[in-house]
């Protein structure tokens, strides 16, 4: 059996990531047009780098997977198949769960681009007008390789094709506003893929899936993986 999963910003929030919105939401402080656009960051790019080094230090120093992030990894290693993980989060907790078929779709928040020369590097200190690329050895030319309103989400490509060939579509933790991922279940149910969502409340695209479940990630996937893992191993 082939699976993609796509994960929002609910799976990441049970490890204490803020979610984007909300009184006590990522935003808070600073207006989006100001720190996550193109505009934004050519108008103050000092501001930007800065609200981007207190999220990246927040992700390093205080932030852990939960068992949500853990059960897709083991899900991965022990599939009679293929899992793609889909991730509409910009930290690197999938990864460090033991997940390696991991495609960022709006970007990584370890990682800087040289708007120069477009190289891309991990970056795990603080970035500012003034860090200087190591490939072209341009100054000021450093931002973060993140997808910013207004741009183009990346491995869309490879997000088709994994869709096309998957036999389930599981969403974990997305509200359904943000396209292009709120239309991947419509895609995977043409291609004629069962489909799931795992969800604290109801989202957007909650009636098109075939079946959803509500409940915080940290109890709904590791119960999800046992039904899987052990109707693969049973499957009468």
């Amino acid at each position: 059996m082939n699976i993609v999963v796509l994960t929002g910003a609910g799976i990441s929030a049970e490890s204490g990531i803020p979610v984007f919105r909300g009184a006590d939401g990522l935003w808070e402080g600073h207006r989006f047009e100001d720190v996550a656009t193109p505009e934004g960051f050519e108008a103050n790019p000092a501001l930007v780098h800065r609200f981007y080094n207190e999220r990246r230090r927040f992700l390093l120093d205080d932030v852990e997977p939960n068992a949500a992030h853990r059960a897709l990894a083991k899900l991965e290693e022990r599939l009679n198949g293929k899992l793609v993980v889909v991730t509409q989060n910009i930290d690197n907790l999938h990864e460090r769960a033991g997940s390696k078929s991991v495609l960022h779709m709006h970007g990584e928040l370890l990682k800087s681009r040289c708007t120069s020369c477009g190289d891309v590097v991990r970056c795990w200190e603080d970035t500012g007008t003034g860090s200087r690329c190591d490939v072209c050895g341009e100054t000021g030319t450093l931002r973060p390789h993140v997808v910013w309103f207004g741009e183009m989400p990346f491995h869309l490509h490879e997000i088709g094709l994994a869709i096309r060939d998957a036999d389930l579509f599981v969403a974990i933790g997305t509200s359904g506003r943000v396209y292009p991922a709120a239309g991947f279940v419509t895609m995977a149910r043409e291609g004629g893929a069962r489909t799931l969502e795992l969800n604290l409340e109801t989202a957007d695209t909650s009636g098109v899936f075939d079946e959803s479940r509500r409940g915080p990630a940290g109890r709904l996937v590791p119960a999800w993986v046992s039904e899987v893992l052990g109707g693969d191993r049973n499957p009468h």
